[in-house]
């Protein structure tokens, strides 16, 4: 089956487009053809279907195989509007109608580039949308919001859109988030048992979320606070958003940490709640910086080389602190990173000096064959195709059971679901081969080299 994903991270740089292959593995199929369900038949050489029928379902070993990867750049004005509605500025009804159609246009517009480009026809497309407001109330998620109307989608496709991913985990009494534990479970799960230790992953968006996946295969998951959405806020104000973001970490490296400023901003309650917990840009904006700086009160202002130094190291000890706690035994054996920050440096080098300090050894998920921009797409991609296959999705953010993760809007065809999977035991991820990585200004055709930017990234 091809799925094709969409997503915008809650720094809404641009919209990531993934065309991925996955077929259940032992399938003879060559990558990117239309599959049918598998069946037990697909495993076995010998034997009658009366033979088949009577075995038992067995839980899918599954093989994913990018196909075709690009970033599509918000048109400026609406990008800008994101922003505003995420930072809480007020809009009436009709704003908000105008919004959710102009997004759903956007992803519409992002999604049939993508079926061009790759030449790869999807049977299903997974659109996370925009988040725009994630609620949390007494330390627990309430509800989320995503903008960007998938009829848009279906619509212009012809193909069906699975939408609103979150919100029956959150139902059910999670969190809604980090959506990525279920992607690790599969990833990692089986290296894990084998080692004996725990892997950790990190996916350093706007707001950083951290995985545990231990060596009985369960995972704990949560978000360790912000990753790049603080970083970006005070170089975009400082610049009039000129910048945006600390492009390669330049102005973290010029500057130097002020210690008064980080320990207020480590303060902040959300790091000494415990876990499960999710979060978001509504409580790590600009005035948590402003409160911190009020509170340090120090001489001097504090440069903005500085501030962003700050931050960052703020960023890298909440990642490592939530994974290994200064004095915990058991501590995992290996760090994952991926997303935007992934890129950023001076983030994912003091992020290892920490760690290796806690005998945790620090990778990019790059060695591992994924992309560290595209890791999130691959998940949503799997996430898609469990749904579609009746897969429940667990992510281990709280009480919640496993549940069906989505709402399908249809294509122009009548919805055909296929048939149902018992589950998904493990994923194997193909090194992408025959598509670049690369980044399309809004509304032209020009490619240029993708400069991998250091924020994005959604909120997993």
């Amino acid at each position: 089956m091809n799925v094709l994903s969409l997503q915008s991270g809650t720094s809404a740089d641009g919209i990531d487009v993934a065309v991925v292959d996955i077929t259940p593995s032992g399938s003879r199929r060559r990558a990117g053809a239309v599959s049918r369900p598998a069946t037990r038949a697909d495993e076995i050489d010998a034997g009658s279907v009366e033979t088949v029928a009577a075995l038992p379902p067995r839980p899918a070993q599954l093989v994913m195989t990018p196909l075709h990867a690009e970033t599509v750049a918000w048109e400026p004005t609406l990008r800008a509007e994101i922003l505003a509605v995420a930072a809480g500025e007020p809009r009436d009804a009709r704003a908000w109608t105008r919004l959710t159609t102009a997004l759903g246009h956007a992803f519409a517009e992002a999604a049939a580039r993508g079926i061009r480009e790759s030449g790869a026809t999807p049977d299903l497309i997974v659109s996370h949308g925009q988040t725009v407001h994630h609620e949390v109330e007494h330390g627990h998620a309430r509800g989320t919001l995503q903008l960007g109307e998938p009829a848009w989608i279906a619509e212009l496709t012809g193909v069906p859109v699975l939408s609103d991913v979150r919100m029956a985990d959150i139902a059910a009494g999670g969190e809604g988030a980090p959506l990525m534990a279920f992607f690790d479970r599969l990833w990692l799960g089986a290296e894990a048992r084998a080692a004996g230790r725990s892997i950790a992953t990190v996916n350093l968006g706007g707001i950083a979320n951290v995985q545990l996946v231990g060596a009985d295969g369960g995972v704990v998951a949560f978000d360790s606070g912000p990753g790049n959405c603080l970083i970006d806020a005070v170089v975009d104000r400082a610049s009039a958003a000129a910048e945006g973001y600390d492009r390669d970490g330049r102005r973290a490296a010029a500057g130097r940490v002020d210690e008064s400023l980080l320990s207020e901003l480590l303060r902040h309650p959300y790091f000494a709640a415990p876990a499960p917990k999710s979060t978001g840009r509504e409580t790590f904006d600009l005035a948590v910086v402003d409160a911190a700086l009020a509170s340090a009160g120090g001489a001097d202002p504090v440069g903005l080389d500085d501030l962003v130094a700050t931050l960052t190291e703020l960023t890298a000890r909440t990642v490592v602190d939530a994974i290994a706690p200064v004095g915990a035994t058991g501590t995992p054996a290996t760090l994952i990173c991926s997303g935007g920050g992934a890129f950023n440096p001076v983030l994912l080098a003091r992020i290892a000096e920490l760690a290796t300090a806690r005998d945790v050894v620090v990778e990019s998920s790059a060695a591992r064959g994924i992309d560290p921009a595209f890791k999130e797409s691959l998940m949503f991609a799997l996430l898609g195709y469990c749904s579609i296959h009746g897969v429940p999705t667990e992510l281990a953010t709280g009480p919640a059971g496993a549940r069906v993760l989505g709402r399908l809007s249809p294509g122009r065809a009548p919805l055909r679901l296929p048939e149902r999977l018992a589950g998904a035991a493990s994923v194997t991820v193909n090194r992408a081969t025959g598509h670049e990585h690369r980044t399309t200004e809004h509304r032209t055709t020009e490619r240029r080299t993708t400069e991998h930017r250091t924020t994005g990234g959604a909120k997993q």
